[in-house]
């Protein structure tokens, strides 16, 4: 006859990697790649290290496995909607900021950028990763936004490259304010105050307007 009642810490299979993904990334933010023990992080999930081994081969695996899953889909959710959106450029340019600083900058993503500028020194492999999947992915999408305002008329002639790593730093300077207690730390309720009046100075600079 079999036991009606389970181990408190045995779960559903296939929900452990999204477990192991939510208590990498909170261990991750608060104390940096190379301080965060996979032995820590199987504990916060709930598992067994055996069983963070089946999904993960290495905590710099399982790091590159919490930015797929969480970033990258971002970045992919902006791209297919520059792709599709009918209407002008500066709404849809407050459209993808709303929505990026709401699933991004308000979560504990907003941890990553902090991190991966004080840890790329020590962990290049893992930096180039980085770039290679968030930042110059973040880029061509923001430039993707700037081509089409242009080719719209709704928008000045701007050297894309420049431009869209100019609209993104803000964004990431803001995420950066959210992590640094006590050094250019902002009141958390300022932030979307902030958010505000950095896509107004954006949108200043970038519109055509007409008479």
């Amino acid at each position: 006859m079999s036991c009606p009642f389970k181990p408190k810490w045995e779960r559903r299979k296939e929900a452990r990697p999204q477990e192991l993904l939510a208590a990498a990334l909170d261990l991750f933010v608060e104390r940096g790649f190379a301080a965060t023990r996979l032995d820590d992080v199987a504990r916060a999930a709930g598992v067994s290290k055996g069983t963070l081994y089946l999904y993960f081969s290495s905590k710099e695996d399982l790091f590159k496995a919490v930015v797929r899953e969480s970033i990258v889909p971002m970045i992919g959710e902006a791209e297919g909607v520059i792709d599709t959106f009918e209407g002008h450029t500066e709404e849809l340019f407050r459209h993808v900021m709303h929505r990026w600083w709401d699933n991004v900058g308000n979560t504990k993503l907003s941890g990553l950028p902090k991190l991966m500028m004080g840890e790329a020194g020590n962990f290049p492999e893992l930096a180039r990763f980085y770039q290679d999947e968030v930042v110059n992915r973040g880029e061509r999408m923001v430039a993707t936004m700037l081509r089409r305002g242009m080719a719209r008329g709704e928008i000045r002639d701007v050297d894309l490259e420049i431009d869209a790593r100019l609209l993104i730093a803000p964004m990431i300077m803001m995420m950066m304010w959210k992590h640094s207690a006590g050094v250019c730390e902002v009141a958390p309720e300022k932030l979307d105050v902030y958010l505000e009046h950095y896509i107004e100075m954006a949108l200043h600079g970038l519109l055509i307007r007409r008479v």
